[in-house]
């Protein structure tokens, strides 16, 4: 690009050979107020798809604005230039290219913006991999995975220019009828803290910056009521909520952060300076930005009503340590500026602010001499870019057969067999004469998706655009899978309608099939247009509509039923979960999703996925997580049992396998030291599988309540025929941490039991041991993890 002519091309904020902090402060110190703040907010705009210059996006929320009266000025971000309407990736980029020059061009600095996008199951955007929702990855229990589809999904986004990706979601599920459960990685803040930092390490060694989101305690909502208020204590967030937050910025690297939209005890998220400051930044050491939920500042005015003015508003957020606002400018822009020059907000706390917008901008490449528009997808062998959209149409694919083959062994780790009587897997051999494939998700192509895949999210205001890309449906899956097999289809009702019209000629179809698949679960969307998402909460966890009247029909018809869930949260199951054949529970599996399903039903993957949510028994019993104390659990004072039908980490594979041989070197240790288990996992069974070995903490006598256990650490083993594993497990007493009386993280003596456990319901080998010594109190740098090390095990 060409500096601005008003600019010293040599200008210390220009060279790359100083820090980003020093070049930062420079350019600070250059600047008026009003460019500062410009620095501080976004602008929502949708790419053309043309290849023209981005346009503002007039969302209903927010007046229109005038964005050749912000340029001179400077802008700190765009906001999802690919991800607001359908548009081709070359014209996207093109597009979002000579915006940046434009905004580079217009301001006396040559600062161009920072563009963002959302990437909860891929990079959501036209034509891009849709894959499994951040529920799915939480079932592979496996972190490795996680964060090599991050880095793809984060190479993706980089090539055609955008730096900044919204995700992933560390809210822990509290309860299940929360819309957004899809989003959450499941219940245990140790599952969600390791899978969510793997995911931030794969988006970060792309270049693009990762955003934890929603901090902190959005899920916590009461009744699990979409941006309801949080009524949980300190002791539930310190423990439950901040872990997996502490354990991605201590660990993955990551840049910024987003506020929540929810208030605990009366106060905002995003004017909570105790947790935006304090802790994030001076206890934890965070140094990225912190950005705004979409019109989340504003709503400290209008929902909230903690502000009587937009002004007000702006700077309560700044103040408690709020960098930028997203999606658009509403009140970091003429409120700020007003507030500013009237002395109510210290112009202080703007500098603080811009200096880490600066610093990213600076670390990214962005204020350097040879900075260029052109992303890395549009240049060609000379270095340029072709301006011609005509041509460019159709040159940048972001569905690859590379990515489409990661998005299957994410979805094939993610299917859950929860039940099985033997009838699975199916022999393809000697396949079915006759399958009925019947339910409201049978023939839908995007059952498959989250409400953040672009195909749901944006693609369903756009019907006169294809998908963009190929989605099977659960028929067509099924039909590749058994070739062999007649398979006759029935929706038998809508997802969430209420008639049975359908139920007579579903059973017809039953009593005439040799097995029956069951297609039910949830249509993904947003603000009540689906079962689940956004906005899609539940008033109970009974199947949408009349499913589950449809599955007892099902069932009465005396054939085999394999029932298929796709579904964005656990669901009761009724007689289903003891009558059934089996029951293959999948969370949005993405794209190649119902491959990934017909291939464990025919044996031809072995199912390895673990639950990271419990599956209830009843509908009502609500909510509830494994994570209940003593009190949660069923007693014979309260008639409601919220025993779950399948609990947290429960999976069935199509092999046995035998635990054995407990051993314990140490099982005393003080309240700084460790102790060593070790345990042997042999496959017992007559087929290749994988197993979870799972390591619960029990703690049964604490000065505060506790729950009756929870996961300290987690192993996968694929293991071969006969093959066995010894595994040794180094725990250290850190792990056996709470919040005590007074509010601070300790760790007591006492005795401990430490179980090794096929699932939170299915304890194996359990180990006694005694902490001893003084009450120790710990911090933010205490040790997060149980170290294990497997060795292959030749039984003597």
């Amino acid at each position: 690009m060409t500096d601005n002519v008003s600019v010293e091309t040599k200008a210390p904020w220009r060279d790359p050979g100083l820090d980003a902090e020093t070049r930062a402060d420079a350019l600070i110190a250059a600047m008026t107020l009003r460019e500062k703040i410009a620095q501080l907010f976004g602008v929502w705009v949708g790419a053309s798809d043309e290849g023209a210059e981005v346009a503002p996006f007039q969302h209903d929320m927010e007046e229109p604005v005038a964005l050749d009266d912000l340029l001179p000025y400077g802008l700190g971000q765009l906001t999802r230039p690919f991800g607001t309407a359908p548009v081709d990736p070359a014209l996207g980029a093109l597009s979002l290219l000579r915006t940046q020059s434009r905004i580079a061009e217009a301001n006396r600095f040559g600062i161009p913006a920072l563009a963002h996008e959302e990437c909860l199951a891929g990079f959501a955007t036209w034509g891009a991999t849709a894959y499994p929702v951040p529920l799915s990855w939480g079932a592979t229990f496996n972190p490795a995975l996680i964060r090599e589809m991050a880095a793809a999904i984060g190479r993706d986004l980089r090539s055609v220019g955008v730096h900044q990706g919204l995700a992933p979601v560390l809210d822990v599920v509290r309860d299940a009828r929360w819309g957004r459960v899809e989003e959450t990685i499941g219940e245990d803040p140790y599952l969600v803290g390791t899978i969510a930092t793997a995911y931030v390490q794969g988006l970060e060694s792309a270049g693009v910056i990762a955003t934890l989101k929603h901090f902190a305690g959005y899920s916590a909502s009461r009744a699990g009521r979409n941006l309801a208020p949080v009524g949980m204590g300190a002791r539930e967030r310190a423990d439950i909520i901040l872990p997996p937050f502490e354990m991605a910025v201590r660990e993955s690297g990551v840049r910024s952060v987003m506020h929540a939209y929810t208030d605990t005890d009366g106060i905002p998220s995003a004017a909570d300076e105790a947790l935006l400051t304090g802790l994030l930044r001076d206890t934890w050491g965070f140094t990225g930005t912190v950005v705004a939920d979409y019109f989340g500042i504003a709503f400290l005015k209008t929902l909230h009503g903690v502000a009587a003015t937009f002004g007000e508003a702006a700077g309560a957020a700044l103040g408690a340590g709020v960098d930028v606002e997203l999606p658009t400018v509403k009140t970091f822009g003429e409120p700020l500026l007003n507030a500013v020059a009237a002395g109510r907000v210290d112009e202080a706390l703007v500098d603080r602010a811009v200096r880490r917008v600066l610093v990213q901008k600076a670390q990214l490449g962005l204020l350097d001499p040879d900075w260029s528009p052109v992303p890395e997808a549009l240049t060609g062998p000379d270095g340029g870019a072709g301006d011609k959209a005509g041509a460019l149409r159709g040159t940048i694919h972001l569905d690859t057969d590379t990515n489409r083959a990661l998005a299957r062994r994410v979805a094939e780790q993610a299917v859950v067999l929860l039940h099985n009587d033997g009838t699975l897997p199916l022999d393809r051999s000697a396949p079915p004469r006759r399958i009925a494939l019947i339910g409201p998700n049978a023939e839908a192509p995007t059952a498959v998706l989250g409400c953040y895949a672009f195909p749901v999210h944006v693609g369903g205001q756009h019907p006169e655009f294809p998908l963009g890309i190929e989605l099977p449906t659960l028929r067509e899956a099924l039909a590749a899978e058994f070739p062999g097999s007649e398979i006759v289809v029935a929706a038998g009702a809508s997802v969430d309608g209420t008639d049975t019209g359908g139920f007579a000629e579903s059973a017809e179809l039953a009593r005439g099939a040799d097995i029956v698949v069951a297609a039910l679960g949830d249509r993904a969307g947003l603000f009540g247009r689906g079962t689940s998402g956004e906005g899609c909460d539940a008033e109970s966890l009974a199947l949408p509509g009349v499913q589950q009247q449809l599955l007892d029909t099902l069932l009465d018809t005396g054939s085999p039923v394999v029932v298929t869930l796709l579904a964005g949260r656990p669901y009761a199951l009724g007689r289903a979960a003891t009558e059934s054949a089996a029951v293959v529970q999948s969370f949005f599996p993405g794209e190649e999703g119902t491959t990934a399903i017909a291939s464990v039903l025919s044996g031809r993957t072995a199912p390895a996925g673990r639950l990271p949510v419990s599956v209830p028994r009843h509908a009502g019993a609500q909510p509830s997580t494994y994570l209940a104390a003593r009190l949660g659990h069923s007693s014979e004072v309260s008639s409601i049992d919220p025993t779950p039908a399948f609990g947290f980490g429960h999976g069935l594979t199509y092999t046995t396998f035998e635990w054995t041989d407990l051993g314990v070197d140490s099982d005393v240790a003080a309240t700084d030291g460790e102790f060593r288990l070790a345990c042997t996992v042999r496959n017992t069974g007559t087929r290749e599988g994988t197993e979870l070995v799972q390591l619960y903490l029990h703690d049964p006598v604490a000065s505060v309540v506790q729950p009756l256990q929870r996961l300290i650490g987690y192993v996968r083993l694929d293991l071969a025929v006969g093959q066995a594993a010894r595994i040794h497990a180094t725990i250290p007493a850190d792990v056996a941490s709470f919040t005590g009386r007074e509010g601070r993280r300790i760790v007591e003596p006492g005795e401990l039991e430490l179980r090794f456990s096929a699932s939170s319901t299915d304890p194996r080998l359990t180990a006694r041991a005694t902490l001893t010594g003084p009450v120790r109190e710990v911090d933010h740098h205490r040790r997060l993890h149980a170290e294990f090390k497997v060795v292959p095990h030749t039984a003597p």
